[in-house]
């Protein structure tokens, strides 16, 4: 079943590229949190999504009413190892979590209805939870379709 906008985001705890728990219920109350889930790590639309957003992050959480980089915390999700996130983080410099969501294999994803279940990968999928934890925004694009920015940063300029 899939997370729909006013849903309230399933909660989850998954590693980061350095093996850290992070559990979404941390940020309750403190950021608004871009759930990011993509196929894989090292790929060429991946690679270009998340640079965009390491390279953006300051820009995004000034579009919030809050308006500052500290208010907005990135989360991104795949089902790669730990080690594969760790090495592509160290590569391009991701100064965000990356959370492993290996096994159980999609768990996360599966909960929040962006699975693809042939090819065992998360789709392109954006969720945009507020600091209540409730779904304001998301957008789903297929495997080979890269996301806009821009429209995050509008999602983020209505919180």
């Amino acid at each position: 079943m899939a997370v729909e906008v006013g849903d309230v985001a399933p909660d989850f705890e998954l590693k980061d590229q350095h093996g850290t728990p992070v559990k979404l219920a941390d940020f309750r109350g403190a950021k608004n949190v871009v759930l990011v889930f993509y196929p894989l790590a090292f790929s060429g639309v991946c690679t270009g999504e998340l640079c965009a957003i390491r390279d953006e992050l300051p820009t995004l959480g000034a579009a919030t009413k809050a308006g500052g980089a500290d208010d907005v915390q990135v989360l991104a999700v795949s089902v790669d190892s730990v080690f594969t996130l760790r090495a592509w983080a160290d590569q391009e410099k991701y100064q965000f979590p990356l959370l492993s969501d290996f096994w159980p294999h999609g768990g996360t994803a599966q909960r929040y209805g962006v699975f693809d279940e042939e090819r065992g990968v998360a789709l392109r999928g954006t969720f945009i939870i507020d600091t209540e934890g409730t779904v304001r925004w998301k957008v789903v694009n297929a495997v080979p379709d890269a996301r806009d920015l821009d429209e995050y940063r509008k999602a983020l300029a209505e919180l």
